[in-house]
């Protein structure tokens, strides 16, 4: 399996490297007040990926920060040795909510 893993990634990179080598060719990104930036192709489709990545990754940090602090806020406490010998006594039975909210439709 680890070799069919290392042939693809070969794969990946020999047919990313015939497409550098096959767009050299100079070329012109105009930009706003006629302004331009020139530079090979295949340099101006990297930095248009990395940018789209780079937004991408940057739109998503709002719902990451949101996630964090609602787990964060589910997160149990840590309970003291005192807390957790009176909860461990025998005696009727604890009302417990579910961990986990029942799965409707499956």
């Amino acid at each position: 399996m680890r070799l069919l893993v290392w042939a693809f990634r070969a794969f990946i990179f020999f047919t990313l490297f015939a497409f550098a080598l096959n767009n050299e060719q100079q070329v012109a990104v105009h930009w706003f007040f006629g302004t331009q930036w020139r530079a090979p192709l295949v340099i101006v489709v990297l930095a248009a990926f990395a940018a789209g990545a780079a937004i991408g990754v940057l739109a998503m940090v709002p719902a990451w920060w949101r996630h964090k602090q609602v787990a964060q806020r589910q997160a149990p406490l840590p309970r003291s040795d005192a807390q957790a010998g009176r909860d461990s006594r025998p005696g009727p039975a604890r009302e417990i909510g579910p961990e986990h909210p029942p799965r409707v439709g499956l």
